[in-house]
């Protein structure tokens, strides 16, 4: 596991060059955003110890199992610690996956574990966590979130973006790692959140999968009118009557 600071704030905890996950320096202590894959708990525990304070939240952005993989063994190890995420993604920790009426009725994908740990607190768009702004970005699931650190505007922004492969929107596919499209539940929703992200004018941009990027507006703005121009394609395909 490697661990790399990026401004003040923000540590990047990596495993096998492909899943990151985040810690986020609070005055009260580490909020650890995602959990990677299972089997890992004790690694990022490890690591979080080089800086001198404990992990006292865990946030999930979604609950892929790339996402969630370590929660169990990191609520057995930290038991005192908080478990957030967004209301709408909860039920998913517990294999419900059902839509909701006024969500796009487009199948659900990616692998949804179960797992035993429960949240201590479910979050709204908008609210607050310690420093950092919880921003509803549905797409890649339903009730994916990602966070706005306000100190600096450092974007941890999950599966919304990627950058691993090639920086991309949720839902377009990179050849060089297609993993977080496939598993894109509703294209249209991600690109629309994409937009929302890059209202925001990030600082850095840290996603899921890929190395963190300084300045990303331009390469948001490129990944964005990416996945534009393709379900426009898509679209005048469909009203052509071809199929």
């Amino acid at each position: 596991m490697k661990a790399k600071t990026h401004g003040k704030y923000l540590i990047q905890l990596n495993h096998l060059g492909i899943i990151n996950c985040y810690l986020v320096q609070e005055e009260d202590g580490l909020t650890l955003i995602d959990t990677m894959i299972s089997g890992l708990g004790r690694q990022i525990i490890e690591a979080s110890r080089q800086f001198g304070k404990e992990i006292v939240r865990i946030v999930v952005t979604h609950a892929h199992s790339d996402h969630t993989g370590s929660l169990d063994e990191l609520h057995e190890a930290l038991p005192k610690a908080e478990v957030l995420l967004l209301a709408r993604e909860a039920p998913f920790l517990g294999g419900n996956k059902s839509l909701e009426r006024d969500e796009p009725q487009a199948p659900i994908r990616g692998e949804y574990p179960i797992r035993k740990t429960k949240p201590t607190r479910l979050l709204k768009d908008g609210e607050h966590v310690g420093s950092l702004r919880v921003v509803a970005t549905p797409g890649h699931t339903p009730g994916h979130a990602s966070f706005l650190d306000e100190r600096d505007q450092t974007l941890i922004a999950g599966d919304t973006f990627q950058t691993l492969g090639g920086i991309a929107v949720a839902g377009t596919i990179r050849l060089l790692f297609p993993l977080p499209a496939l598993g894109t539940w509703h294209k249209l929703s991600a690109l629309e959140s994409a937009r929302r992200l890059r209202f925001l004018e990030p600082s850095r941009l840290a996603t899921g999968h890929g190395p963190v990027r300084e300045n990303p507006l331009r390469e948001m703005d490129g990944a964005i009118v990416t996945l534009a121009q393709e379900l426009e394609k898509q679209a005048l395909y469909t009203s052509s009557g071809k199929h």
